[in-house]
């Protein structure tokens, strides 16, 4: 299974709550404090690492506050083991 992590900006998050409707995971939910602006913002709860990288949630994003790392395994050119790289899905928050 794929594996990846998100990071949230949390001063440009306006707490849509848009991201988690989406996540398949059910790993966003709304903080309990508030940003500089008023905002409760979106956080990541993935204490067990289930976060997939799938970028549902940057997609769906209209702040885009959410950016996204996914790790992958490529092959050397060598055909040696496969080695993890981790990869920016989205652009920067």
């Amino acid at each position: 299974m794929a594996r990846g992590r998100i990071v949230i900006n949390l001063e440009a998050c306006k707490g849509c709550q848009l991201c988690t409707t989406v996540c398949p995971s059910n790993l966003i939910r709304m903080a309990n404090s508030f940003n500089s602006r008023g905002y409760r913002p979106a956080e990541l709860v993935d204490p067990q690492q289930r976060c997939t990288g799938c970028a549902l949630c940057a997609i769906m994003c209209p702040d885009a506050a959410i950016e996204v790392f996914r790790e992958v395994k490529v092959k050397s050119q060598e055909g040696s083991a496969a080695e993890e790289v981790v990869l920016v899905v989205t652009g920067p928050a």
